[in-house]
């Protein structure tokens, strides 16, 4: 494995991944409160605005109003070419080969559908041909467990983990200069669906070790997926592995498992023959969850059936961090031949219309937070993105080797 200098809060980049978690004052029952209002994106995510001082340039070109005129009733999913390369040796540990090929890339108009939820997922069209290498993949994702040994290797500190610095906030009150993370908070009843602030909360003390606040521990929990992770946590721990994050056109090609235009990673029913084969929401989004599924918040990897590759959970359970910047018009740049279709790496800035400014990383698979009621992002071919220092409850990671 890759040797990793210890990080900590003085190592790091001074006022570029905290201010995300800042939060003031917002009553007496809530000691902080959000210095600029999270915001949940499409599926069931979550990003808080951050101060950044030095970022990759921001378009302002409006994309939405393009992206909102593709029209895919008549665009077909071409028949997937799965390449021959052979594995190339052994299969290192918990991982296994993804052949590479071509594929169409994408989903189509999810509206209608059984479990098909009532957003059109937009930014995952035109739905177009991309082709990759092939790169060894984690079978699940990154556990509690593996996890845990970066951490004891290396001495790494979370984002989540990091008081925000005063200075980077001139005039916060000390008490609310507080480390913590981002936290599922279900309401006692139902609630209208236009306002996530009543199910999400920023915990003081919410972190990788106590996902769910101080007061939860993961001590009986090291086979489940880490979580409160930000997105430069998963890039060390990939460095230290020896490993790397998926590109968006890895992930989705892997997640499909060879099969061409498929609506899950199974095949195109929800529950096949009855059965659960993801760990999604069941119930009233987002008061009850019913646990039909067998689990009412994340479960276990391997708990469902993999697909044709050996993946588990690319559907359901936590999102997974990608490499690729969000943009959504990468896939009709890519069409255009405006942006690379064989082995893409994604657009080179960062710009989502929802807000301007903010650096946002893709995240594929969903979550167990996913419902057709508000979030159908199990769905293969769907889009997520997620602010780059923001961790939540619900958010992990895999990684992928290239060939040796």
């Amino acid at each position: 494995m890759t040797k990793q200098t210890p990080l900590n809060s003085e190592q790091r980049p001074s006022g570029k991944k905290l201010g995300s978690r800042i939060l003031h004052s917002t009553g007496a029952q809530i000691t902080i409160g959000i210095s600029a209002a999270m915001l949940l994106w499409f599926c069931c995510q979550i990003a808080l605005p951050k101060k950044n001082n030095s970022q990759p340039k921001q378009s302002a070109l409006p994309v939405v109003d393009e992206i909102s005129k593709i029209r895919t009733s008549t665009v077909a999913f071409k028949k997937t070419k799965v390449a021959s390369n052979a594995a190339p040796g052994t299969s290192p540990d918990e991982m296994v080969w993804i052949p590479g090929g071509t594929f169409s890339i994408g989903c189509l108009d999810p509206r209608g559908i059984p479990h098909g939820g009532d957003k059109p997922m937009t930014d995952a069209r035109p739905i177009h041909s991309v082709s990759v290498d092939g790169f060894w993949i984690d079978t699940t994702e990154v556990t509690n467990q593996q996890f845990s040994k970066f951490v004891e290797a290396t001495k790494y500190v979370t984002v989540a983990e990091i008081p925000p610095r005063p200075e980077d906030f001139p005039g916060a009150p000390a008490e609310n200069l507080v480390a913590g993370s981002i936290v599922f908070t279900p309401p006692d009843r139902p609630v209208p669906l236009s306002n996530h602030l009543q199910w999400w909360a920023y915990v003081p003390g919410a972190n990788w070790r106590h996902p769910l606040g101080p007061e939860s521990t993961i001590d009986e929990k090291m086979d489940y997926p880490v979580v409160q992770i930000a997105f430069e946590d998963a890039v060390a721990y990939a460095k230290w592995a020896g490993k790397r994050l998926p590109t968006e056109a890895e992930w989705e090609f892997a997640s499909r498992g060879g099969l061409t235009g498929n609506v899950y990673p199974w095949g195109d029913e929800f529950c096949p023959n009855g059965k659960w084969m993801a760990n999604t929401w069941q119930g009233q989004f987002p008061s009850q969850n019913t646990a039909e599924d067998g689990f009412s918040g994340i479960a276990p990897v391997r708990q469902y059936p993999p697909n044709a590759y050996g993946l588990f959970d690319v559907s359901g359970n936590v999102w997974e961090w990608c490499a690729d910047w969000y943009r959504p018009d990468t896939y009709q740049k890519q069409k255009n031949d405006e942006l690379p279709s064989v082995n893409p790496s994604g657009p080179d800035t960062s710009f989502d219309p929802q807000e301007p400014g903010i650096l946002k990383r893709i995240q594929r698979g969903g979550s167990f937070l996913c419902t057709e009621q508000y979030c159908s992002r199990y769905i293969l071919g769907t889009r997520g993105k997620g602010e780059v220092s923001s961790g939540c409850n619900h958010v992990g990671f895999r990684c992928v080797q290239n060939t040796r």
